[in-house]
C-alpha cells in the first residue's frame, strides 16, 4: 500500500538515488557532461526542496514530486516502480490541489511526454533551451483543458 507524505531531511540520499536512477533510465538524450552538470545542481537543491514522497509499507520512498504555486517542478519514479501507478497517484494528488496544474517536460523524453498526454495535459508552449540555458528543449504543459480525460479516475 502506497502512502504519500512530505519529505524529511533523512530522505535526501534516497531522493537523490531516485532522481539519478530515473534520469539514467529515461534521459538518454543528455550528454555525459550535461548529465554530470545537472547532477551537481540537483544534489545541491533537491534535498531541501519541499517534496511529496510516495512511500511503500516500510516507508521507503519510491517516487517524489515537487509542486510550487501550481507548477510541477519535478516528478521522478524509481525505475523499479515504474508502471505501478505511482506517478499517476502523485499527479492526481497535485491535480486535486490545482486542476490547472502546469509542468515542463524535456521534448526528447518521449516516455514522459506520453505519460502527461495520457493524463490529459496539453502543450501550451515550447522553449528551445532548458531552464539553465542548455540545448534540451522543453514542452510547457497544462492540465485541465476542455475535453481532457480526468487523470484521477481514468485507467
Amino acid at each position: 500500500m502506497l502512502q504519500l507524505r512530505p519529505s524529511r531531511a533523512q530522505d535526501a540520499p534516497r531522493v537523490i538515488e531516485i532522481w539519478r536512477r530515473a534520469v539514467d533510465a529515461t534521459h538518454g538524450f543528455l550528454s555525459p557532461a550535461g548529465r554530470n552538470a545537472i547532477d551537481v545542481e540537483v544534489a545541491g537543491f533537491l534535498p531541501t526542496a519541499p517534496l511529496l514522497l510516495a512511500v511503500d509499507a516500510t516507508d521507503r520512498p519510491l517516487a517524489f514530486m515537487w509542486v510550487t504555486d501550481g507548477h510541477m517542478e519535478a516528478l521522478f519514479v524509481d525505475p523499479d516502480a515504474r508502471g505501478s501507478g505511482i506517478g499517476r497517484q502523485l499527479v492526481g494528488h497535485a491535480l486535486r490541489e490545482d486542476p490547472r496544474l502546469t509542468t515542463d517536460v524535456n521534448e526528447q523524453n518521449g516516455q514522459a511526454v506520453g505519460f502527461y498526454q495520457r493524463l490529459g495535459f496539453t502543450m501550451v508552449g515550447r522553449s528551445p533551451l532548458d531552464g539553465q540555458g542548455r540545448p534540451y528543449p522543453l514542452l510547457h504543459l497544462r492540465a485541465g483543458e476542455a475535453g481532457a480525460p480526468d487523470p484521477v479516475s481514468s485507467p
